[in-house]
């Protein structure tokens, strides 16, 4: 097993992403604590992995407040000695040009996508220096490289995300702290279904499918299988670099 013995934090582990990834870790041998706003899903993702013989809890947290950030990760190393992996994934989009987004959009934009990925940091590398080391992934994006239509706030947002990954990962090497993200093109997910839902839902998803190489939509549990790998020993050399997982989108 990849992570046998590992305690692992996944943030926006209730659905999507976060969810596959919160299962395939538990797969691979972490006690996975599954975090997320929406403290019901967070539950049932818990439940189906310990239903599966995994190890898992649930825990409620806005990530935009970091007194909660911080009690959540108390909360693990006084239940568990330690925290060996981070992945700061919980974020959201909206449409948006920066003429049509109000400011108080912006705010709750970066407080989740950006912030939420401070605090998990600030308050996960002091334990991780501590115990001589660990792992934090950090869900970017491909429009961290590339501009979209519509979207100004959230490609903003996962920019910074890239960014300040490559910052804190030399910023904190020394103390044997891989840091990396993953950017993902589009996904099959609940934020996507609810788009896709809409009277013009089958052109629309035409051409997300057709900007990427690949021709479709990825799937979540292929961007938890990228997620795995960094966190993993497999990526025992890489630090401070962006694991792009889109279909070929940004090769083109």
């Amino acid at each position: 097993m990849k992570l046998a013995g590992k305690i692992a934090i996944i943030t926006g582990g209730g659905s999507g992403i976060g969810h596959e990834a919160a299962k395939l870790f538990a797969a691979e041998g972490a006690i996975v604590i599954v975090a997320d706003r929406d403290g019901a899903a967070a539950e049932r993702v818990a439940a189906e992995i310990e239903s599966d013989s995994g190890k898992a809890s649930a825990h409620t947290i806005d990530v935009s407040k970091e007194a909660e950030i911080k009690a959540m990760i108390d909360r693990v190393v006084a239940d568990h000695g330690r925290l060996d992996i981070l992945v700061n994934n919980a974020g959201f989009g909206f449409a948006g040009t920066v003429v049509t987004t109000s400011e108080t959009d912006w705010d709750a934009l970066m407080a989740v996508n950006v912030k939420g990925v401070f605090f998990g940091c600030k308050h996960a590398i002091p334990v991780m220096e501590k115990q001589g080391g660990g792992v934090i992934v950090n869900t970017a994006s491909a429009v961290a490289n590339v501009g979209i239509t519509d979207r100004a706030a959230y490609v903003a947002s996962k920019g910074a995300v890239a960014a300040l990954t490559r910052a804190m990962a030399i910023d904190h090497v020394a103390a044997k702290i891989r840091i990396n993200c993953v950017a993902p093109g589009t996904i099959e997910s609940p934020y996507f279904a609810k788009i896709l839902s809409g009277p013009d839902g089958a052109e629309l998803r035409h051409g997300l499918e057709q900007r990427q190489a690949m021709e479709r939509l990825g799937q979540p549990v292929e961007i938890a299988r990228a997620m795995l790998f960094l966190a993993s020993d497999d990526a025992s050399f890489c630090t401070g670099t962006t694991l792009v997982a889109d279909g070929g989108w940004t090769a083109r």
